[in-house]
């Protein structure tokens, strides 16, 4: 055993090589070996290559102001056959350990593997990292916060995933469940035709809300763009703050994570609820960015970003995404909290479908445990298409 970069060590599985990511070249090849392995599949939308560079890099992404974080990556002699990362976020392990994280988890994810015994060494690399940080369990995958792209999909591979959902080729699910991990969580995505009607009830819901003088659904302000994003996630972090899996967001976070959706957001595609005028729930919509970025490869230059831009200048023909909505606490166990929600996704359907030419969306990640947004789901006629998996492991 050599001691590889930052304290982490180099094993050699023979005839497979584990070592830390030291250095540009490293970071390259870990980024690079997903394109290689991932390329005969269809379905599969490569990233761009510079939003994953920064969500790697400490300074760029406030994820490391709160984590430890050590890349891998797996060769056979000169080769890059895989890569994981492995991950301590201290804010997951301050948290109630019945809501899924709490202390002694550590986390590991961006897996790919050339074969299985790639997968396996790379496994042990990321445990055993875990282990002499003192982690007793292990939630996966995450990549790599609970807030990037949670569990390993084990549903829907034979369609492309939308906006910053991942995709992962489905062999994966044997050779992680063969390492001894046991599922922890399911998570779900709905897909709905937004060209049907909802049902007479929900419609009644709907032009009841619009009847109550204390209830307001307003487009998002992009001209007060910082302070509506803060809004909507101070929303957020109270609304989530008793899910499985929650990790509060950080006021850095806010930041970034505003700055890295403002392309994206649309006014008429993010809507706040008020009652009385305080803010208490949102939706927020995006127009599925990867198609675009399929087109183009996951490659900004030198006409994928001309393409991209042209594209988000007025997205047509556009299929979205719901990624996030939340009721404030407070509300959640009452009847005004799926008023609110169907409100909010009547009024997006609407702006949709006249505005984008829409037809379709995704909404999720939902926890599969989460009654009243699987109730919601149902209740406006969409259905499962996509499933992702969070696995557990004692270390």
């Amino acid at each position: 055993m050599v001691t590889g970069g930052n304290g982490a060590a180099s094993v050699t599985i023979s005839p497979v090589t584990i070592s830390p990511v030291v250095g540009k070249g490293d970071l390259a090849a870990f980024i690079d070996i997903a394109f290689r392995l991932n390329a005969s599949d269809p379905a599969w939308v490569p990233p761009l290559r510079a939003e994953v560079k920064e969500l790697l890099t400490p300074g760029k992404n406030p994820f490391f102001e709160h984590a430890d974080v050590q890349l891998f990556l797996a060769r056979r002699g000169a080769v890059v056959v895989g890569r994981i990362s492995a991950h301590i976020d201290h804010l997951a392990i301050a948290m109630p350990p019945e809501q899924g994280m709490g202390p002694g988890t550590g986390n590991w994810g961006m897996l790919e593997a050339e074969d299985r015994e790639v997968s396996d060494a790379l496994i042990a690399v990321a445990e055993d990292w875990l282990r002499q940080k003192g982690m007793t369990r292990v939630l996966a995958p995450l990549s790599m916060s609970i807030w990037d792209e949670p569990g390993l999909l084990i549903k829907g591979h034979d369609h492309s995933p939308m906006v910053m959902m991942g995709h992962h080729l489905p062999h994966y699910q044997d050779w992680i469940e063969g390492e001894g991990y046991a599922p922890a969580k399911l998570l779900l995505t709905y897909d709905l035709d937004i060209t049907k009607p909802f049902p007479p009830l929900i419609q009644r819901i709907v032009a009841s809300g619009e009847k109550n003088a204390k209830i307001k659904v307003r487009r998002v302000d992009l001209k007060n763009f910082d302070a509506e994003a803060s809004t909507i996630l101070h929303i957020l972090n109270d609304a989530w703050a008793d899910n499985w899996g929650f990790v509060p967001i950080t006021d850095s976070e806010i930041a970034y994570v505003g700055k890295k959706l403002k392309p994206l957001v649309r006014e008429d595609l993010v809507m706040i609820a008020e009652l009385e005028g305080e803010p208490v729930a949102f939706m927020m919509t995006l127009p599925d960015a990867n198609q675009p970025i399929k087109a183009i490869k996951g490659k900004l230059f030198p006409f994928g970003f001309i393409k991209l831009l042209w594209w988000l200048r007025k997205p047509t023909d556009a299929a979205v995404r719901v990624p996030l909505m939340g009721v404030v606490k407070r509300l959640q166990s009452s009847r005004l909290a799926s008023q609110l929600a169907f409100m909010m996704i009547e009024y997006i359907k609407r702006e949709t479908i006249a505005n984008y030419n829409g037809k379709r969306a995704e909404i999720g990640w939902i926890l599969d445990d989460n009654q009243g947004m699987v109730a919601i789901a149902d209740a406006i006629g969409s259905k499962i298409n996509r499933e992702y998996m969070i696995y557990e492991k004692p270390l």
